[in-house]
């Protein structure tokens, strides 16, 4: 089982401050955000080429909103990610061209179009994802399953606040 309370302001918990006066906290929490971004950008292109081999790593995520929130605007997904509609729309080309979502009219709006994960980009993400997850299950074994949900709970909860 891991540590669940955090270290007190003498052990450099939340309120200690380090000779300049930085709270240890938030160095800690940004240098520990580092070090799982770096192995999540390396993991995303292995799960992306696992997907296909011409899959880029950052087109990885749209099927993954895809296959959870289903058929969407590009200019919807574009604000989910935080990137522009050009570098949306390279993405969604990319990803149509090898055949992974489609586009289809939208009946709200002629002139928009909704896409959607096809068949064949589902079942090759799915995949890909059940694999993940056992991995995921492998590695996290020796902790406790409340352990997972809190994690789950509080990367959530991180997420709802970078969409503010």
């Amino acid at each position: 089982m891991h540590q669940t309370t955090p270290p007190s302001p003498e052990e450099g918990g939340p309120g200690a401050a380090d000779s300049r006066g930085m709270d240890q906290a938030y160095l800690s929490l940004e240098r520990e955000l580092a070090v799982f971004l770096r192995r999540a950008r390396a993991s995303s292109g292995e799960m992306a080429r696992a997907v296909h081999p011409e899959l880029e790593a950052a087109a990885y995520g749209l099927l993954v909103r895809l296959e959870d929130a289903g058929q969407q605007r590009a200019t919807d997904l574009a604000a989910y990610f935080g990137v522009g509609k050009a570098t949306m729309s390279r993405q969604l080309r990319a990803l149509c061209e090898l055949g992974l979502v489609s586009r289809e009219p939208d009946p709200a709006d002629g002139r928009a179009s909704l896409v959607r994960i096809t068949d064949e980009g589902r079942a090759r993400f799915t995949r890909v994802r059940d694999a993940r997850r056992a991995q995921y299950v492998r590695k996290l074994a020796d902790w406790d399953r409340g352990e997972v949900a809190e994690l789950a709970r509080l990367l959530h909860q991180l997420n709802a606040s970078a969409e503010q």
